[in-house]
């Protein structure tokens, strides 16, 4: 096809993530379709539900200490904390995990590295909040 003077170009922007072995295509944040697009990650939303059923196993008494919990579950005790760990994310990250409205390249594995207990921290590392060329935090 030739193009000519007359011819209308459109530009879409667009970014290539991969995840989980798959390629993505990232349209930009604010888009309409990218807003549309919002979808739940039933890894993430997993993850956050056994954080949540281990520590109520655990506040309820039913087990001791952790190693109790993994060696009746033949967990990796390792793996165990880091799950629960989850417990300590702000309240509105949890939500928006559960509601499909996390960043698009967000995954269990970025949760399961330390991260801090300061909930605006948390929401700079995992991409919630956005910080523009001043250093000024935008949403």
């Amino acid at each position: 096809m030739e193009i000519t003077p007359d011819a209308i170009r459109i530009h879409v922007p667009v970014a290539f993530k991969r995840r989980g072995g798959r390629k993505l295509i990232m349209l930009p944040e604010g888009s309409p379709a990218a807003a549309a697009s919002a979808r739940q990650d039933a890894t993430l939303i997993n993850g956050i539900a056994k954080a949540w059923r281990w520590q109520e196993l655990y506040e309820r008494g039913k087990f001791a200490s952790l190693e109790a919990f993994t060696e009746k579950y033949k967990i990796n005790k390792s793996y165990a904390a880091r799950v629960m760990r989850l417990n300590l994310l702000a309240p509105d990250i949890r939500m928006a995990i559960m509601d499909g409205e996390q960043p698009k390249d967000l995954q269990l594995a970025d949760l399961l590295h330390p991260f801090p207990a300061d909930w605006r921290e948390q929401r700079k590392i995992f991409g919630f909040i956005k910080e523009n060329k001043n250093g000024i935090a935008e949403t």
